[in-house]
């Protein structure tokens, strides 16, 4: 048997009267989708625990099968993970945007983009070893900058730094910047101001300012294979999703296409899991970015074509090269929902759909509102419903 996790991140959204009171994904021409839900079993799923952020970290780590009411420690040490820093005892680690912050009514300003107009990975990081050199590194530095992809970063600090309130840029699109409160906010904001004369030099980025948030210290995970005695594989161009699969031990296959933007490589992505499979892995993630690019943006267009784009260019071809391998087992599900006129994430139960290659389920339709009547279970069930344990 072969297993496959699809995430579609942030695909779940809202009813829009610009829609015509639908959703993105009952708007989207998804054929295939369709013909899947329609032999398979659909549900909802808690896939953000009560009382938890509605955020990436939370909901993949559900998805993956942990139960993040007991392994989630941050969202910044998962992406730590990702990029090979180990975090002594007495650290933590934060993300580390690069963000442009409009300053021209005064105060902390309007978050004008969480994103920094999403550099390249190289640009972004000459301004990381600049703020490296210029506020962290050298004798008694407490700090560190170390650069990730496009605006996402790490800084690590002392663990005594974590001991703030801090809001997440995404919650903030076209809103005040509220900047963080508690006992070391005062050293947070410190270095947010300071970064601002140093991006200012940096005529290739639009970001003018760094923001720091989802502190935490390094999380202790079990392996995927000591949890549920299975090989575990995944693809991903985002840090944070990486980040989980290398603290849970998962081969990750790197695809030079995948950008984490709308422009990511979609048949690269199906086909190094169809390879991965077809070479003995057992189960394999399939994350991309897209969707949940897309509802920040506000992108209702860009949101559709997406899940259009995992309609065609993924499911397609995985389905027929799955079908070849033997008997497979597939879920599909978003991480949380973002929806596209809220631009920041919801803890909304989300749809999920369940298909079996040799059972027919109950069949139904994969949407928002085909599912509302279904009780929520708990997203990190999922797994243990997938490999049907």
């Amino acid at each position: 048997m072969k297993y496959v996790l699809c995430v579609p991140d942030g695909c779940a959204d809202l009813p829009s009267e610009e829609l015509g009171g639908r959703t993105p994904l009952e708007v989207a021409d998804t054929p295939v989708l369709r013909s899947l839900a329609a032999r398979g079993t659909v549900g909802r799923a808690a896939v953000i625990p009560e009382g938890m952020p509605p955020g990436s970290d939370v909901g993949n780590l559900s998805l993956l099968g942990f139960d993040p009411a007991i392994h989630h420690t941050g969202r910044a040490p998962i992406e730590a993970a990702a990029l090979g820093i180990k975090l002594d005892d007495d650290q933590v680690a934060f993300r580390c945007n690069l963000s442009t912050v409009d300053m021209a009514g005064g105060g902390s300003g309007v978050m004008a983009d969480f994103a920094g107009g999403h550099p390249s990975s190289e640009a972004a990081a000459r301004v990381i070893a600049a703020l490296d050199a210029e506020l962290g590194s050298g004798v008694g530095a407490e700090i560190r900058f170390h650069p990730g992809v496009q605006y996402r970063h790490i800084l690590v600090a002392p663990r005594s730094w974590a001991d703030a309130e801090c809001v997440p840029p995404h919650d903030l699109s076209d809103q005040p910047a509220v900047l963080p409160v508690g006992p070391s906010a005062k050293k947070l904001n410190a270095v947010m101001e300071a970064s601002r004369d140093i991006l200012a030099r940096f005529d290739d980025v639009a970001a003018n300012q760094i923001w720091l948030w989802g502190q935490g210290s390094q999380p202790r995970l079990p392996s995927f294979r000591s949890e549920y005695g299975l090989a575990a594989g995944m693809v991903t161009a985002v840090d944070l999703v990486r980040g989980l699969g290398v603290l849970t031990g998962m081969d990750i296959v790197e695809v030079p296409g995948a950008t984490g933007w709308f422009d990511t490589d979609y048949e690269g992505k199906r086909d190094a899991a169809l390879k991965a499979l077809a070479d003995g892995c057992d189960l394999f993630v399939v994350h991309v970015e897209a969707t949940d690019e897309a509802g920040h943006a506000g992108n209702v267009n860009e949101k559709i074509k997406a899940l259009e784009n995992w309609d065609s260019r993924i499911l397609a071809g995985l389905v027929e090269g799955l079908d070849s391998m033997g008997p497979w087992r597939l879920l599909l599900s978003p991480d949380h929902a973002t929806p596209w006129e809220l631009k920041t994430h919801t803890p909304d139960p989300v749809p999920y759909l369940l298909v079996d290659s040799d059972v027919d389920g109950p069949g139904g339709l994969y949407s928002e509102a085909a599912t509302i009547g279904s009780s929520p279970v708990p997203g990190h069930d999922l797994m243990r419903r997938l490999l049907a344990r």
